[in-house]
């Protein structure tokens, strides 16, 4: 910023000592009924001294406020997402605006702005002429006092002082003038120039002159030409009248009468004024988003903005967070991933189709951190419900703006196994496990019996380890294993998680078939405490804010916990890698890079999931039925983006973990080679940890499994079989086809994940 001595005559020296002892104020009543544009009406009654008495009670001093600016938020790269504004606005320093914009405006609004002092008195005594011989009123206010009426209009908080701030009145007027001088008394001219040329209004929404010179002419204020400059300066008189957008005839009139004053006070040359009035406007319209809805990470937008407003950081209410927001003038740097994000939305929409009766959506999670890369659904933000538009975002809680969220399926098998190989239940913990059982023993948190269950799978029968049993997501396995471990600790381990438990004292044996209702959100941070080798960190969508000066607001760290140890999360990664080798359920899926996943689909085949991983991110992927009201179905006999859906088809490796894959391909590049770590030892084995014997049992026969997708053995039932199953999950194979299985819930809690 240019900071300079102030030039001011004797005369106006002398007025402004005159005015503070208000002798002035009787001698010159009638120049301020004219030259402060106040009509000879007003004044009736208006004694000197009750002006003068009125002069003496008014604070000594303007109070100084920070005007309203735009927050902008931008990616991790840098690149902008969004604006949040009640006023369009960026404040930049004098030496960022086109001398040309100073010259101009100082030209057509206060031509002796450097001479005189708060008070214009040749100016006021011009306007006193002029009002008596044309018959109008003219204005002779002086630029600092109207930039004092421009601050006094900004603070107004309430009806009443925004109507004291504008109305003519002698008051206003009186008021106006103390503030100047004590205002210019305080300010160079430079600083008052500066603060004049933000603080204006330029018509359009474009407030301050950083604003105006993007949203006219697509520039920053520092380049304005001559033209342009004019045509800005024109504005300020009046922002409606001639505004160049609606009235570009008015606006070219306007800027010619300011391209002329600049001429005749010597600014510019006759030779540059004459070529510039031939010259069009030159409008190159920039429109600012404000919000999210025009965006190109809508969701995750939505997803920041409603994060900020639980921030206490920035004020100790909504309202005044929002306030904060809107005026601050806050740089918000996020996690969001460009390329992340323009994969997941291109694998969702290429699944999912916004009127499809199904909801696509993503969720993209680094592990150790919780950050937040991307958040993509199927249906775009909007009101249009016929074009599949909502303003729900599926992929996060509730809380933050999202649905009731969507049960997970097997997906919370993994859960299970955390729970046990953190307490030291090996890895080759050993059941039987028929095709269907009834089961009980069970105890809730409070000590509660949580009743029986009876339950079936369709992923084979027989003796399987917690390797095999997790990989092939066997549920009579999990309700054993979950028996054996407890499931007060299964669902305190999953709770640590961030899985959104609603009451930890009344859950069922249910609970380890995913059967409440988490946000794929909640899901990915979850299954990044395994990479983070049993860190749990919360998801964080925001790394810094600084202000408009650049000082720091706040600086976001990870808020991580260790949940399990570092051996119990290895154990589980290298269990899931499993998934995605010959023969699991997603070996067609694998990536080039070590990685990780489980399946699940949900009783009555209305949610398949996908949570696949590498040790640098983690990408949850959903398909849930829904119709246009958000009421779910089921996904069989659905069709998703033209293709049709068999009751086979239903899986979590067949339809979502496709979409899975099509996300993590296109970022492969951009995520660093890692590896999982080797499990370390759990310790000593539980005393009551179930081993198997020396010699293996046989697997029972029965309904053998083959490698279609969608289909695979139910013990004693074959085929599709197999005690009130659905079907994903299943028999692994080549193409990782889904068995059609499992859990038909029963009992209590009800409802049976599959694989």
């Amino acid at each position: 910023m240019i900071l300079g001595p102030r030039r001011r005559d004797e005369e106006g020296m002398g007025a402004a000592r005159a005015i503070g002892s208000m002798a002035l104020l009787s001698l010159f009543a009638g120049v301020l009924v004219a030259g402060l544009a106040i009509p000879v009406a007003a004044f009736v009654g208006v004694t000197s001294n009750s002006m003068a008495r009125g002069f003496d009670e008014l604070p000594l001093e303007l109070r100084e406020t920070p005007i309203p600016q735009r927050s902008k938020v931008l990616a991790s790269d840098g690149s902008l997402i969004t604006y949040f504004y009640s006023q369009n606005r960026q404040d930049v320093p004098l030496s960022k605006i086109s001398p040309l914009m100073q010259q101009a405006v100082v030209s057509i609004e206060d031509a002796r702005f450097f001479e005189h002092g708060a008070l214009d008195f040749k100016g006021t005594v011009r306007a006193l002429v002029n009002n008596a011989t044309a018959g109008q009123t003219q204005g002779g206010s002086s630029l600092t006092q109207q930039l004092v009426k421009n601050i006094l209009i900004q603070q107004a908080a309430t009806p009443e002082e925004r109507r004291a701030a504008t109305e003519v009145t002698p008051a206003r007027k009186i008021r106006e003038l103390k503030y100047a001088m004590s205002y210019e008394e305080k300010h160079s001219k430079q600083q008052i120039l500066e603060n004049y040329l933000n603080i204006s209004y330029f018509g359009d929404g474009a407030y301050g002159v950083s604003a105006a010179a993007k949203h006219y002419f697509s520039v920053d204020a520092a380049d304005l030409n001559v033209t342009q400059a004019a045509t800005l300066a024109g504005l300020v008189k009046n922002p409606v009248e001639y505004d160049p957008v609606t009235y570009p005839e008015n606006a070219l009139r306007r800027r010619n009468i300011v391209l002329s004053a600049m001429e005749a006070q010597g600014l510019i040359s006759r030779a540059t004024a004459a070529k510039a009035v031939t010259q069009p406007l030159g409008l190159k319209i920039t429109r600012f988003a404000n919000g999210c809805v025009s965006t190109k990470a809508p969701f995750f937008c939505d997803y920041v903005q409603r994060y900020l407003l639980q921030d206490k950081s920035l004020g100790k209410d909504r309202d005044e967070r929002l306030h904060t927001l809107e005026t601050g003038g806050l740089t918000i740097k996020t996690t969001l991933e460009p390329k992340f994000q323009r994969a997941a939305d291109k694998a969702v929409h290429g699944r999912v189709a916004p009127t499809d009766n199904a909801i696509g959506a993503q969720a993209l999670v680094v592990p150790g951190s919780g950050a937040v890369r991307a958040l993509s659904q199927s249906r775009p933000m909007g009101n249009d419900k016929k074009a599949g538009q909502t303003y729900i975002n599926y992929t996060v809680p509730k809380s933050l703006g999202g649905a009731n969220g969507f049960q997970a399926g097997s997906t919370f098998k993994a859960f299970t196994a955390a729970a046990a190989l953190n307490k030291g239940y090996p890895t080759r913990t050993f059941f039987n496990s028929p095709q269907s059982m009834n089961i009980s023993g069970f105890s809730q948190c409070d000590g509660q019996g949580a009743g029986s269950w009876q339950l079936s799978n369709s992923t084979g029968a027989g003796a399987f380890t917690m390797t095999n049993g997790l990989q092939k997501s066997v549920n009579t396995y999990f309700a054993q294993l979950e028996r054996l471990v407890g499931l007060c600790a299964t669902t305190k381990m999953a709770a640590k998680m961030g899985i959104p438990v609603p009451d930890i004292d009344d859950t069922y044996p249910s609970f380890t078939l995913g059967t409440i209702d988490v946000s794929p959100l909640d899901m990915s941070a979850a299954y990044a405490t395994f990479p983070a080798r049993g860190k749990y960190c919360k998801p964080m969508p925001i790394t810094l804010i600084t202000d408009n000066a650049g000082e720091t607001v706040k600086d976001y760290k990870p808020d991580c916990t260790r949940v399990m140890s570092e051996a119990a999360a290895d154990s589980v990664n290298q269990i899931l890698r499993g998934v995605q080798s010959p023969g699991g359920f997603g070996a067609a899926l694998a990536l080039d890079k070590p990685s990780a996943a489980k399946t699940g689909t949900t009783q009555s085949n209305r949610a398949v999931w996908y949570m696949g991983y590498t040790p640098k991110l983690v990408t949850s992927s959903m398909i849930a039925g829904a119709n246009k009201e958000g009421h779910w179905k089921t996904l069989a006999g659905q069709s998703l983006n033209g293709e049709y859906i068999s009751f086979s088809a239903v899986g979590g490796s067949s339809l979502a973990g496709p979409m899975w894959a099509d996300t993590m391909r296109a970022i492969m590049d951009d995520l660093p080679y890692a590896n999982f770590s080797t499990p370390g030892s759990l310790g000593a084995a539980p005393s009551d940890t179930p081993l198997a014997p020396k010699k293996e049992p046989k697997k029972k026969k029965g309904g053998g499994g083959d490698d279609r997708p969608g289909r695979g053995g139910g013990g004693g039932g074959g085929g599709n079989g197999g005690g009130g199953g659905g079907n994903d999950g299943g028999g692994a194979g080549p193409a990782g086809g889904g068995g059609n299985g499992g859990g038909n819930g029963g009992g209590n809690g009800g409802g049976g994940g599959r694989g």
